[in-house]
């Protein structure tokens, strides 16, 4: 079971419709992917990088990628998550949460 912290809960929102990628790794790492249009019609990213029991690794909430559609969107956060669960991205020193815009 995922730990969520602070990161998650500013993103989540019920109410929107949102798609998801979800993955885990050969080391038991999970990853949490998830896009969706803000009801202004921004897209809007959520990644989440969970260690085998559940703790979060990094969590991380875009309120806007500009010119991205959701698949695009989704794509790069699944990339990005990889490359930070596999060391490919250094994980940044401290991980602050986005706040909504």
């Amino acid at each position: 079971m995922r730990v969520r912290e602070e990161t998650y809960w500013q993103w989540a929102d019920a109410q929107l419709h949102s798609r998801s990628h979800d993955e885990a790794l050969s080391d038991g790492t999970t990853l949490d992917v998830q896009v969706r249009l803000s009801r202004l019609g921004a897209t809007q990213l959520f990644l989440g990088v969970y260690a085998g029991n559940g703790r979060a690794v990094l969590e991380e909430y875009y309120p806007s990628r500009p010119g991205e559609t959701m698949t695009r969107a989704l794509v790069w956060g699944v990339e990005r998550a990889r490359a930070l669960a596999t060391g490919a991205l250094p994980l940044p020193t401290v991980a602050q949460p986005r706040k909504r815009a």
